[in-house]
């Protein structure tokens, strides 16, 4: 397998697997264990959820190792109570299949449950990756043509470099705009 295919460390693969797990994608190549490929087109890791995660002014990088390491006791907890074998060269997590993926994130994100404000962190964080491009300048994203937004069909911004929504919300405007309002739109 060439390198750049070569399984990442694994927090990197923890991370990418639960991430995969919230919001499901294609694999990468026929080797990744990470994407679980329970969905066509791009999914969280795709989206960028390792990379918002990483991101220096979240300030939870260096979090990242023991959040892994929770997610795979977690994952490790899960496969004896339930008789599954899990490979040794992969996180636990990876290791396990899509279904037992899915069955643990429930478990975790049940209101009640241990340490569930982590793991509702980690959901939300790989939801906005995928869907807002959360990592990235929205303009820049759009020229990236990021994966999740254009998978959702987001609208590029006019010329400029702005957006402009001629049609409101609901097919009818909400409300008049103020009389002193100023061309550029701000309050007087």
């Amino acid at each position: 397998m060439p390198a750049s295919l070569a399984l990442p460390d694994p927090t990197t693969a923890t991370l990418e697997a639960f991430a995969d797990t919230m919001v499901p994608g294609e694999k990468r190549y026929g080797g990744d264990v990470a994407i679980a490929g329970a969905a066509p087109g791009p999914g969280a890791v795709q989206g960028g959820a390792v990379q918002l995660l990483n991101l220096p002014d979240l300030g939870i990088g260096i979090l990242l190792p023991e959040l892994a390491l929770l997610v795979n006791t977690r994952a490790l907890a899960y496969a004896a109570t339930h008789g599954r074998v899990l490979l040794p060269t992969q996180p636990p997590f990876v290791a396990l299949r899509f279904t037992d993926r899915t069955a643990l994130a429930g478990e975790l994100l049940t209101p009640g449950a241990p340490d569930r404000q982590l793991y509702v962190l980690l959901a939300l964080f790989a939801a906005a990756a995928f869907d807002t491009a959360a990592h990235l300048h929205t303009a820049a994203a759009i020229r990236q043509r990021h994966p999740g937004l254009a998978w959702i069909g987001f609208p590029a911004p006019d010329t400029d470099g702005l957006w402009r929504f001629p049609d409101y919300s609901y097919g009818r405007r909400l409300a008049s705009e103020h009389p002193l309002t100023t061309p550029g739109g701000h309050p007087a």
